[in-house]
């Protein structure tokens, strides 16, 4: 039977806009829960979207929005260990939980669960161990489930690719942890296709997708070709795996931590434990789809920074 509604959790985020934008044009009736409309207005104005007041994080309010929905995709998740409902156990591991149950007891027939490249119960992070524990609860729910596991995620208002433009425009030398750390950046736009598309294939329930680009980087690499797209090259200093690990817990100081998150360019020791792992896949992505290559499509907003766009990529950020 075809599938005609979706409730997307985490559809005001950065996936979660080009996931919605991607259903409405394929004719889903989607619903977005949000605890603030003014962070989704980009979605209102979508004809088949309808965003609501809700928090998922309850499960009353979670099966209240859940209702009547074919399908759940869970796009929720954070990369720095918070408090309470901003921790990875909450964000992770409890609402998979809280989510599941929801599907079960409302009848939902499809779930798809964003999880991340190396998620692993024993993965050498608290993020990747949570996103593996996460994907465990849902491979044994028994909902009809399909996980997705992308590499880093690059699009117009990415946290990876434009806070390193911003940094090289102010720093007359980028100090750079990790900077052999490899990764396969895949373009949002080709995330959200498949999240699309694994909704029409009845073949993609109960498995699991790697999602990579085309092209292997390190990350001395990446800043260096965002350096050269946006005119500012700078010199590098790259840091041993011992100095990244003090200046990640140089960055978890308060203070700092306050300052870095401003910029997006927090880095905490977990973070430095995720990057031990090279976050690449020797995989296609499914449904034949051919993965979009960071130099043909970054170069449309890193080449064209203006302090206008800047602003405007701010207002996106904080939801405005």
């Amino acid at each position: 039977m075809e599938i005609t509604s979706v409730c997307v959790l985490g559809g005001s985020g950065f996936v979660g806009r080009h996931v919605c934008q991607q259903l409405a044009a394929r004719g889903y009736r989607v619903r977005v829960p949000t605890r603030s409309r003014e962070r989704a207005k980009q979605l209102i104005l979508l004809p088949t979207v309808d965003v609501v007041a809700a928090n998922i994080h309850d499960p009353e309010g979670l099966r209240e929005t859940v209702a009547g929905a074919e399908a759940v995709i869970n796009l929720v998740g954070v990369l720095h260990d918070g408090r309470g409902e901003e921790s990875f156990a909450a964000a992770h591991m409890e609402l998979a939980r809280k989510v599941v149950a929801a599907c079960k007891v409302c009848g939902v027939r499809r779930l798809l669960h964003m999880s991340a490249l190396n998620a692993d119960p024993a993965g050498p992070s608290a993020y990747l161990r949570s996103k593996g524990e996460a994907e465990r609860i849902v491979r044994e729910s028994g909902v009809n489930a399909t996980i997705l596991r992308p590499s880093v995620i690059f699009g117009p208002d990415d946290r990876f690719l434009n806070p390193f433009a911003q940094a090289l425009k102010f720093l007359p030398v980028m100090v750079l942890p990790c900077p052999r750390a490899r990764f396969q950046p895949v373009y949002v736009e080709d995330v959200a296709t498949v999240f699309a598309s694994s909704l029409e294939d009845l073949a993609s329930g109960g498995k699991a997708y790697d999602l990579c680009g085309p092209r292997v980087y390190t990350l001395r690499e990446l800043v260096e070709y965002v350096g050269t797209v946006t005119g500012c090259r700078r010199p590098i200093i790259g840091l041993n795996d011992t100095l990244s690990y003090a200046q990640a817990r140089g960055m978890e100081l308060p203070l700092i931590k306050q300052l870095m998150r401003t910029f997006d360019m927090l880095m905490t020791r977990d973070n430095f434990r995720s990057m031990t792992v090279d976050s690449v896949c020797g995989c296609a992505l499914p449904f034949d789809l051919i993965p979009a290559a960071l130099e043909a499509v970054a170069p449309a907003w890193l080449a064209t920074d203006t302090p206008r766009s800047r602003y405007q990529r701010f207002r996106n950020r904080a939801g405005r």
